[in-house]
């Protein structure tokens, strides 16, 4: 069986999550031409390229599978260096570099998974977490770019587990005075359509399904969209009254009691099912980061559900 050089493999690593060969030189602690030597080697052992040199640099095929095994590794390695430190703590073994990737969707990083995540970064763990939309951060996963992802798919990948967390309950809010010039009386088929929407990206159709699903219409084309990647920056824009905003529950709910926002469709909710999906790895360090998860989103969020008022 062919065995394939850490050293390299770390190097693809780099390569791929800082976007370049410069870059991973200085993570690595080396230089660019070492660097490509690395990567040079891995690929003729392989028998095959394994980055496309763009800009930003990204993993072919067989690029993504090693990426996958070099991220096995460091997980071993994390598991590793827990159980030492725990068998021998004057060893001062450590995680550090032994990052775990995880993705998580914009709304429950603003909401529920911080909280969950909070005792694991203050008991040395080190995690990288990219955010991308609920919808496509299972991609993340069956690339080999993160370990595990929060996500709306409720089906496994191969060699993936999966559990349910709950649901994210969104609402349609607006500012206190937007709602009152523009919407004196709530989101109506009539006017729903000549209003601003507060979006996260061009992949982001929340907006469009609230209004159809509340309003009982087949499907919804929202003139006015305001792109803001941010949810903190979303909840910032209804504030001051740029538009209607379909947030989380959780996020408003402190300004809806003050009275700051207001629910422009009383008595509607639109709950999204999340979904935790990760590596089917016996790994003590992943199993922390699910059960850390599971144990906040099963408190915080709503049991799978449906567009509530219909």
């Amino acid at each position: 069986m062919t065995s394939w050089d850490p050293a390299a493999l770390e190097c693809l690593a780099a390569i791929v999550e800082e976007g370049g060969f410069e870059r991973a030189a200085v993570r690595l602690h080396i230089t660019q031409s070492a660097v490509s030597q690395r990567l040079r080697t891995l690929e003729a052992q392989i028998g095959s390229v394994l980055v496309e040199r763009t800009r930003p640099v990204k993993p072919t095929s067989a690029g993504r599978l090693l990426l996958k095994h070099a991220k096995q590794l460091r997980l071993l390695r994390a598991d590793l260096a827990r159980e030492l430190q725990e068998l021998a703590p004057q060893t001062g073994q450590s995680l550090a570099g032994e990052t775990v990737s995880i993705a998580i969707n914009a709304d429950s990083i603003a909401t529920w998974a911080m909280e969950a995540l909070d005792g694991l970064v203050r008991d040395g763990l080190p995690l990288e977490v990219v955010v991308d939309d609920q919808d496509f951060t299972q991609e993340l996963l069956r690339s080999g770019q993160v370990m595990g992802c929060v996500t709306t798919l409720s089906q496994a990948l191969r060699g993936c587990a999966v559990q349910p967390l709950g649901a994210m309950r969104y609402v349609a809010v607006a500012s206190a005075g937007f709602a009152r010039e523009r919407l004196p009386q709530g989101l109506t088929r009539s006017n729903c359509n000549r209003l601003p929407y507060l979006s996260f990206n061009r992949k982001d159709d929340m907006q469009a399904e609230f209004v159809a699903r509340c309003l009982g219409l087949r499907s919804v084309s929202l003139r006015q969209q305001i792109l803001l990647p941010s949810c903190e920056a979303q909840l910032r824009a209804v504030r001051a009254g740029w538009g209607v905003g379909v947030l989380p529950e959780l996020q408003v709910r402190p300004a809806l009691e003050a009275g700051d926002l207001v629910d422009v469709a009383p008595g509607h909710a639109l709950a999204i099912d999340l979904y935790w999906h990760c590596w089917n790895l016996d790994s003590r360090v992943l199993e922390r980061v699910s059960r850390a998860l599971l144990r906040t989103a099963r408190v915080l969020l709503a049991q799978p559900g449906r567009i509530e008022g219909e």
